[in-house]
C-alpha cells in the first residue's frame, strides 16, 4: 500500500489494441469475488470534468505542451475527486492508464521534455503512485492491426507506426526505472495466456 492510504491502486498500461479493457474488467471481477469494493476508471477521464478534457485531447489539434497540461489537469481532478477518496476508504481503484502513459505518449511519442513531465507529476499527485502497474506490451504493428479491426481511430490512433514504437520504448524506460511496480505482460499471446500472466503476478503479491 502507498503511504497514508488503506486501499489498493492498480493501473493498466499499454498502447491501444493491447487488450487493456478486457483484462481490466476480468481483474475487477476477480477482486469483487473476494468481497473487495472496486472502482474501474480511466485516464484521461474518470470524472465529468476529466471526461470533457479527454474529448478535447483526443480530437482537437494542439502542441505537446498543451496536450500534457490538459492530461495533467484531467488527472488532478481525477485524483482529488475519485482516486484518493476511494483509497482513503480502503477501496481498490483499477485504472486504465495513469502517469506512465503520459511519459510514454507525450514523452516518448511526442518527444516532450521528461523533466517537465516529472515536475507536473510531482505537482499533480505528489507521492501517489500505483501499487501495481500491469504493462500489456504488444508490438506496434500488431496493435495497429487490432485497432483497425475494432474501431475508428482517434487523434492518437491515427499516428504512424514510428510514433507507437517510441511510445512502446517510453513504456520500456518507465518499467526499467520501476521494475517492482511495473510488470511487463506479454500481450501478443492468446487471451487466456495473457490472463495467466496477470494472475501469476497477483498471486506472487499474495493478492
Amino acid at each position: 500500500m502507498g503511504p497514508g492510504r488503506a486501499g489498493r491502486f492498480i493501473t493498466f498500461e499499454g498502447i491501444d489494441g493491447a487488450g487493456k479493457s478486457t483484462h481490466l474488467d476480468a481483474l475487477a471481477q476477480r477482486l469483487r469475488a473476494d468481497g473487495t469494493t472496486v472502482h474501474c476508471t480511466r485516464e484521461p477521464g474518470g470524472t465529468p470534468l476529466a471526461e470533457r478534457l479527454r474529448e478535447r485531447v483526443l480530437s482537437d489539434p494542439m502542441d505537446a505542451l498543451t496536450e500534457a497540461l490538459l492530461v495533467f489537469a484531467a488527472r488532478r481532478d481525477h485524483v482529488v475527486t475519485l482516486i484518493e477518496p476511494a483509497l482513503a476508504r480502503g477501496e481498490t481503484v483499477v485504472c486504465d492508464r495513469f502517469t506512465d502513459a503520459t511519459f510514454a505518449y507525450q514523452g516518448g511519442g511526442r518527444g516532450f521534455d521528461a523533466a517537465v513531465l516529472a515536475q507536473l507529476e510531482a505537482w499533480v499527485h505528489g507521492a501517489l503512485q500505483p501499487d501495481l502497474t500491469l504493462w500489456l506490451d504488444l508490438p506496434a504493428e500488431e496493435a495497429a492491426r487490432r485497432r483497425a479491426a475494432a474501431r475508428a481511430a482517434d487523434r492518437f490512433e491515427r499516428e504512424d507506426l514510428a510514433f507507437f514504437e517510441r511510445v512502446r520504448a517510453g513504456y520500456a524506460a518507465r518499467q526499467a526505472a520501476a521494475p517492482q511496480r511495473i510488470v511487463r505482460i506479454e500481450s501478443d499471446r492468446p487471451r487466456e495466456q495473457v490472463w495467466a500472466q496477470i494472475e501469476a503476478t497477483l498471486e506472487a503479491r499474495g493478492w
